[in-house]
């Protein structure tokens, strides 16, 4: 790497490369360890792609999978994790590299390693390094031959490794887990609570990169690759992989690949029938979550689509009602619950739900009927509207404190009647107020609805801290802990910006949503259900959220 002479230094490079795999030499882990960090700083740099470092890698993985003696012996353990790493870097975003890898058969190797070969860390790598590639379309052709195998391997890891990886690290004794394991997890920095962090995070990341895998797949639109990731049982695993908090913002999880499916007819149809999923595609859509537009960006095509449309709409037409006032998406989802209304209005066509009908009444009175009428209206008659709100609004408040919950709901209904639509600060607080009534009367779906108008309304960048406290307290109520807690740290960030200081309330709510969101909870209870492990209790579930935590 030193030598002066660039000829010199890229004959000896390649020669080294060629000989690495053939020779057996304790100082070979350091070397790549160091390859690894090269590749890190400079992913693009195509002088060592181009000098046959794949081939290397390949060999070098290839003679750790079919050599148990030479992989257990010094430090090679560590040699073929290094060398999947080496690959996925640099085939990250240079298709020449990704073309490079493919041709020196890397991708069977890396195949060899997501089977488990040799354990969930390599797995890890191994399922990055496909990702990267697959993303290439010179390096995804080279995975056709092996596409029934990747997509197979990629669901069953999806679904299971948030399992295996605590039954084969996080539930396991200290002094018996896998001294490698430990050491790449923290770098010789930290301890157990270290370890166990970034186990965490590893596992959250395996399952990550085999979702995307799936996506890479599923963006080629083959009915072959569509129809197998579509089964019904796997589209319904894939509403719970949402990952863990920190990688969120991120990472969509399983909402990514949902909306991938969404891109083509056979992926609609089989979504429409399965109603949990609209149902969670609609909870996150009135979320704080980072990726509720994907959500709504999902049902939208949905409802769009003639063949789905009917079976969608019943589930979905409530909840995206509240949504039509979104100052980016609230036009596009308005027409999409609207583009049939008229035959529904003038008597062609019956839905059979009063309760999905009604929706659609309510979405076209207050997007099409009240805006022609408020355009024609004069100021001295808007001013009377304005007043009449005002008053109102009073009265439901003094209503509300004496007690009269089901009356100050009547007179904030009769406030957004008359309430002019621009006066979006004042129907804020109706909406808001409306909320905290129906979460008095424990009814937490109207709660959620009156709290979404509400931060519909104030947007995304200011959003009406009351209400997001509300809408927080009315998904825990219905048992949504995610979406609960989405909405509780959203509440925290608004107050930090404000300078205000964290309520206890709001401290416990975040901490008990974190440990029921916490990624390893239902794979925790299948294992144990199971037989296969035993639950830690002395194991923090919420460790890797710490950060997070008020």
């Amino acid at each position: 790497m030193n030598h002066p002479d660039p000829l010199v230094r890229r004959s000896q490079a390649s020669h080294f490369f060629q000989q690495m795999p053939l020779t057996d030499d304790k100082d070979h882990v350091l070397v790549l360890s160091s390859l690894r960090n090269i590749a890190i700083a400079q992913p693009d740099d195509p002088e060592f792609p181009s000098l046959g470092i794949f081939t290397s890698m390949t060999r070098l993985i290839q003679k750790g999978i079919h050599h148990k003696q030479w992989l257990l012996k010094d430090q090679n353990i560590y040699i073929p994790y290094y060398a999947a790493h080496i690959i996925g870097t640099y085939a990250t975003s240079n298709p020449q590299s990704a073309g490079k890898a493919a041709e020196s058969g890397a991708i069977p190797a890396l195949l060899e390693l997501l089977r488990g070969k040799i354990s969930w860390v390599e797995q890890r790598v191994a399922a990055r390094a496909l990702c990267h590639l697959a993303s290439h379309n010179v390096a995804f052709r080279a995975t056709m031959s092996e596409t029934e195998d990747i997509v197979e391997l990629a669901m069953e890891i999806a679904s299971s490794c948030l399992g295996t990886v605590y039954r084969q690290f996080l539930a396991t004794e200290e002094r018996n887990r896998l001294k490698y394991h430990c050491e790449l997890l923290t770098r010789g920095l930290g301890g157990v609570e270290t370890e166990n962090r970034k186990a965490e995070e590893w596992g959250v990341q395996l399952q990550e990169w085999c979702l995307y895998l799936l996506t890479c797949f599923a963006g080629k639109g083959s009915d072959r690759f569509l129809d197998r990731i579509c089964e019904s049982e796997f589209l319904k695993e894939l509403c719970g992989m949402r990952g863990g908090i920190e990688s969120c913002k991120d990472s969509p999880g399983g909402l990514g690949l949902i909306r991938e499916l969404c891109n083509f007819e056979i992926g609609r149809d089989r979504i429409s029938n399965r109603r949990e999923v609209i149902e969670n595609l609609c909870d996150v859509a009135r979320s704080s979550d980072s990726w509720h537009e994907t959500a709504i960006e999902c049902v939208v095509l949905l409802l769009k689509d003639p063949g789905t449309r009917n079976r969608v709409i019943g589930f979905s037409a409530a909840a995206m009602a509240q949504l039509v006032e979104l100052r980016r998406t609230g036009e596009t989802i308005t027409r999409a619950l609207l583009q049939d209304y008229h035959r529904i209005k003038y008597g062609e066509m019956r839905l059979g739900s009063f309760e999905v009908e009604k929706a659609l009444e309510e979405t076209w009175e207050l997007k099409v009927e009240r805006k022609k009428k408020e355009k024609v209206m004069n100021t001295e008659e808007l001013k009377q509207r304005e007043t009449m709100a005002g008053f109102l609004k009073r009265e439901g408040n003094e209503s509300f404190w004496r007690g009269e919950v089901e009356k100050a709901v009547y007179e904030y209904s009769k406030a957004l009647e008359v309430c002019p639509l621009k006066l979006r600060r004042e129907r804020i607080v109706l909406y808001s107020n409306r909320a905290q009534c129906c979460l008095v009367m424990k009814e937490a779906e109207l709660a959620i609805g009156d709290a979404t108008r509400a931060l519909c309304l104030s947007g995304g960048s200011r959003p009406h801290r009351k209400s997001l406290w509300r809408r927080a307290q009315a998904f825990d109520m219905k048992g949504l802990s995610r979406e609960s807690l989405m909405d509780g740290l959203r509440f925290v960030e608004v107050g930090r910006r404000k300078d205000v200081e964290i309520p206890c309330f709001a401290a416990r709510l975040v901490k008990k949503q974190m440990h029921a969101t916490w990624p390893f909870a239902a794979a925790v209870k299948s294992e144990v259900a199971a037989g296969k492990c035993k639950k830690v209790e002395r194991f923090d579930h919420g460790a890797a959220f710490a950060r997070a935590d008020p």
